[in-house]
């Protein structure tokens, strides 16, 4: 390779930049934005800061015929079209950064003696003599979903080509980039201003690479992109795959039907990944692929299970797998030596025969078809299902499993709709719930069961079946009945530090709002789906009876009954006492009596104007230890209606709630406690004024 070194002023001197199919999108984040811009912002008067490597590929005349807008560039103004094969992240900062500057200037006004017209002209675009053609001197290969965002939404240019935009992992990157630096720009003064865009034009030096005709890219883009923010296994595939479509023996219009193939799939992925918020997306979702392209080849190779669960469960093996194994260009042709040393290898192999460029085709259409099916598990109502199954997909992605994620993934893409499948759902949900309180009964693979639904050796009964019998066994054992006592012993914490507490009580919520015939939802669930944050989710649950119950109200109702500072405790913290709020009204209602918690005209902050839940618990009187035990006595009959078991009768109940000691205290009988039945509340009148319609949960 040749090298040398150039300021961003420089570089821009009659070449046009273009992001290749086989890279990545833009994927620097805030972090490496704060960094990009604090190397600009301290770099000293005068002074040069090195940013890096800036490695470009000459376009050959084959390849940029098919860029429409940037032939006259080309052939007319000279000039030289460029691949960046290295360095695009660095380029495409400096690039929306100066166009963050030229933003925030008039269109009139000079920056540096020079007007905006002219930089404009130099870094973002030329318009083809005095008409509404223009070719953009940086930009992606116009297949890509950047290439139109980064015009319309970076630039800020209206387009001829699309009436709407695409958007990805990558250009959600790109805007906020752009919102970050324009932040950035709002804090200085003129002369700051001028400053920044002279380092940045001028004292950035980047040391520029010219690939010669003889390398190959695709292997020097790998080698290359071990810099920097790393390459995700799902980029690097996509670069493998795309590679290997130019070695196949094959007529051109065949491998290049290919690289359309793969680049329209990887446009599919990205486009679906990006909508969805969830942290190591690309891991999680290539894992998922691979349990449903290689699964059943894994485990016909391994005779240990422990070895198949390593390749489908755990680690990184699949991705050397895909990477070293089988999209490697080792199959394009195996000798014989290769064939047969490969028969007895410690990886799970194919047989060895050649990799064809139709099993390269197979595999990216795979791939495109399951990222739509697995953003529409994640977000079950931009899906094609039932509203039954969107009601099942969104209770399940609240119980937070990865792996029961994978199962519905799984369903959804393999059994064809009807009662089967939703009757799976239900099974899938319940064995995710239950198993949450002694997993040790749930022993099933579920990563295995998922690889044998996508491969379509199991029937959905049978699914069900497998998913049904643990969790019937479970609820019929002693075990069952501790491990709903246990959530309660916790002086400290009882129930309140139930992991499934969150949940359960939206699902009380959703029952009473069926139960009372209303399609307002007034209790919000949390928009992040992947985790529960214990610290500051359970901020939304609160202790009707207090934690620090010092008014008169509460000593008068149940501190000065006789209780001992341990049954108190357990009240506290009983099912029963706990109950659905938002974080402000929790802060607000703290400590106060129950009356004042209800609310009032006057006061609707109460939980009169709250969710349904809170509706029901303000049509108590009072609020004693009487009515802790008899709403957790109603709770647990929700239990068991919901997710079909049976703890047993009131009596039963109360001792699974550890709170038999009230009827001694209070000299009645559990008869006497469940006579009175909660009542369902009914939704609050629409036209009440000032009322939020949904509590932040």
């Amino acid at each position: 390779m040749q090298s040398e070194l150039k300021s961003l002023s420089k570089i821009f001197s009659e070449i046009i930049f273009r992001i290749p199919d086989y890279q990545r999108g833009y994927s620097w984040e805030t972090k490496h934005l704060k960094d990009f811009w604090n190397d600009i912002e301290q770099l000293p008067d005068g002074k040069s800061h090195y940013t890096g490597v800036l490695t470009l590929e000459p376009v050959n005349p084959e390849n940029y015929r098919s860029w429409e807008d940037d032939i006259w560039i080309i052939e007319s103004k000279h000039y030289s079209p460029m691949y960046v094969v290295d360095g695009q992240q660095r380029l495409t900062t400096a690039i929306i950064l100066l166009q963050c500057i030229l933003d925030s200037i008039d269109d009139n006004e000079l920056l540096n003696y020079t007007e905006k017209s002219d930089i404009k002209k130099k870094y973002i675009c030329e318009v083809k003599g005095k008409g509404i053609s223009r070719s953009y001197i940086f930009g992606y290969e116009k297949d890509n979903p950047s290439h139109e965002f980064l015009k319309q939404v970076i630039f800020g240019d209206p387009s001829v080509n699309h009436s709407t935009i695409e958007e990805t992992i990558y250009t959600k990157n790109l805007i906020s980039a752009k919102e970050f630096f324009t932040d950035k720009i709002k804090e200085i003064t003129k002369e700051d201003l001028e400053y920044i865009f002279t380092t940045l034009t001028q004292h950035l030096q980047f040391n520029i690479f010219y690939i010669e005709k003889d390398l190959d890219v695709f292997v020097t883009f790998e080698t290359m992109n071990n810099r920097g923010k790393p390459l995700s296994h799902l980029e690097l595939l996509k670069n493998r795959l795309i590679y290997l479509s130019t070695k196949f023996d094959v007529e051109k219009s065949e491998s290049e039907h290919l690289r359309k193939a793969i680049n329209e799939s990887w446009k599919s992925i990205y486009h679906y990944l990006g909508k969805i918020n969830k942290s190591k997306l690309d891991d999680d979702f290539l894992r998922t692929h691979f349990i449903c392209y290689f699964g059943e080849l894994i485990e016909e190779k391994f005779t240990s299970p422990f070895q198949v669960r390593r390749y489908l469960t755990y680690g990184d093996d699949y991705k050397d797998y895909l990477l070293d194994d089988f999209f490697t260009p080792k199959r394009l042709n195996p000798s014989p030596e290769e064939l047969e040393s490969n028969k007895d290898g410690a990886a799970p192999q194919i047989e060895m025969k050649p990799l064809n460029i139709d099993t390269v085709f197979d595999y990216s259409q795979s791939i495109k078809a399951l990222v739509k099916t697995y953003y529409q598990t994640a977000y079950p109502e931009a899906g094609n299902w039932t509203d039954f199954e969107k009601e099942k997909l969104s209770q399940i992605n609240r119980l937070a499993s990865g792996d029961l994620f994978k199962i519905c993934a799984a369903s959804l893409h393999q059994f064809e709709k009807g009662n089967e499948r939703e009757e799976l759902l239900i099974a899938i949900e319940r064995y995710g719930f239950l198993s949450k309180l002694r997993s040790y009964y749930f022993d099933l693979d579920l990563i295995e069961l998922a690889s044998k639904i996508f491969s379509g050796r199991i029937s959905a009964p049978e699914v069900k079946k497998a998913l049904v019998e643990p969790a019937d066994k479970f609820v019929k054992t002693r075990d069952f009945h501790d491990a709903i006592r246990t959530l309660g012993k916790n002086l400290n914490s009882g129930y309140y530090s139930w992991k499934q507490l969150r949940y359960f009580m939206y699902e009380y919520e959703q029952d009473l709002r069926h139960a009372s015939k209303t399609t307002r939802q007034l209790l919000k669930w949390s928009e992040d789906i992947s985790r529960e944050n214990y610290n500051k989710d359970h901020k939304t649950i609160e202790h009707i009876y207090p934690q620090k119950a010092t008014s008169g109200y509460w000593k008068q109702v149940i501190n000065d009954r006789g209780y001992s500072i341990k049954e108190r405790n357990m009240l506290k913290n009983s099912l029963g006492n706990l109950l659905p709020v938002s974080h402000a009204k929790n802060a607000s209602l703290s400590n106060k009596p129950f009356n004042e918690k209800k609310g009032s005209e006057s006061n609707q902050v109460g939980y009169r104007y709250g969710c349904l839940s809170e509706i029901q618990v303000s049509t108590c009187k009072e609020w004693t230890a009487i009515e802790i035990l008899r709403r957790g006595i109603y709770l647990l009959g929700f239990l068991e209606r919901r997710w079909d078991l049976k703890i047993g009768d009131a009596s039963k109940k109360a001792d699974v709630l550890g709170l038999k000691f009230v009827l001694t205290y209070e000299n009645m009988d559990i008869n006497s406690v469940t006579n009175q039945k909660l009542p369902v509340p009914s939704a609050p009148s629409e036209q009440v004024e000032d009322r939020p319609d949904q509590v932040e949960f």
